[in-house]
């Protein structure tokens, strides 16, 4: 059996009703995320929370020193689980993941988060980039509707459009339920 890390990305505030980037399915995604944590924590699996903070001119949530930077009330990271900030989409670029999932042998990594299109997709895609064997729990990401050329892209699209895309070869794609059938073979 591999050794495995849930990897929670962006679970923050700014996301949900009453934050500054609230996310299509938000909610249903915590409560799948929850199901995952809840999976980890009783199996021995470790967990890590990023978080992201907005560092560049004119952003417009995760700013520091604001309550929408701050995880969830319902996913709560325990002291002795690893939280690391980031600034960019890929959890890994600055940021210690990489060390840590290398100290910690890590060889497998469960994926859930926001947004499926930025933070979800860059982070999935670099660790396959760095061999690791990636499962991604689609139910446990959320993201937003975008635009481009004049078109309003459903959020629901978006989310199926990177979901498909990140299965074709990237992680294999399930929800958290069967995620947690996976990892219990």
């Amino acid at each position: 059996m591999k050794k495995t890390a849930l990897i929670m990305i962006d679970l923050q505030n700014d996301y949900f009703q009453g934050g500054r980037m609230e996310l299509v399915g938000a909610e249903e995604a915590v409560d799948k995320a929850n199901l995952l944590l809840n999976h980890a924590r009783k199996n021995g699996i470790n967990v890590v929370f990023l978080k992201h903070i907005s560092i560049y001119p004119g952003a417009t949530f995760f700013l520091p020193d604001t309550k929408g930077i701050e995880i969830h009330d319902a996913l709560q990271p325990l002291e002795t689980e690893e939280l690391f900030q980031k600034h960019y989409p890929n959890s890994f670029r600055k940021t210690g993941l990489g060390d840590y999932l290398q100290e910690q042998e890590i060889q497998q990594l469960l994926f859930c988060g926001m947004m499926s299109h930025m933070c979800v997709d860059a982070t999935v895609r670099a660790a396959f980039d760095k061999d690791y064997a990636c499962l991604l729990a689609h139910d446990a990401c959320a993201t937003r509707a975008l635009d481009f050329q004049g078109q309003t892209i459903g959020a629901s699209q978006v989310h199926g459009s990177f979901m498909a895309a990140l299965g074709a070869r990237y992680a294999q794609v399930a929800t958290a339920e069967e995620c947690i059938q996976i990892l219990e073979k």
